[in-house]
């Protein structure tokens, strides 16, 4: 009984963190919607994502096309779990009010449980999107950067 009502405390006690790292994951994805948005407009005037100097070897423009996609696809993976944690930890507790007949006060919490996965899974979406995005373009640039150098 004693374990169970630790990892209860805990669970409880990780619900606000989830709910921020929910909030700022969905910010990001829409910050990074627009960066992109405004990336494309930049590449129909002939823009370049990638930073490639005289002497930038391959090694290094791939790792510049990792970092640039790393974010989102980090996010595209860890929103869903976190929309899970937050959609699951106040379950707990809204189900026992439920079995004690106090079904008006878990609606409250069934709310709120469902709007951290809704935020989650649409950063996700918007994440998955702007890597796919992303990545096309940044993997044109660099087949067309060993053109340019010959080493394809």
């Amino acid at each position: 009984m004693l374990i169970e009502t630790g990892f209860a405390q805990i669970t409880q006690a990780l619900l606000w963190p989830v709910l921020i790292l929910v909030a700022l994951g969905f910010v990001y994805a829409l910050w990074s919607a627009g960066v992109t948005l405004m990336d494309a407009l930049l590449r129909r005037r002939g823009r370049r994502l990638l930073q490639a100097s005289a002497e930038c070897r391959l090694e290094q423009l791939e790792l510049q096309v990792l970092r640039q996609l790393e974010p989102a696809r980090l996010l595209g993976r860890v929103s869903p779990l976190l929309g899970l944690i937050a959609t699951m930890v106040p379950l707990g507790p809204a189900l026992q009010q439920v079995a004690a007949g106090q079904g008006h006060q878990a609606l409250a919490v069934f709310g709120s449980a469902f709007s951290g996965v809704v935020l989650a899974m649409t950063a996700a979406a918007i994440a998955l999107v702007v890597y796919s995005v992303r990545r096309r373009w940044l993997l044109a640039e660099l087949l067309d950067i060993k053109k340019e150098r010959g080493w394809a």
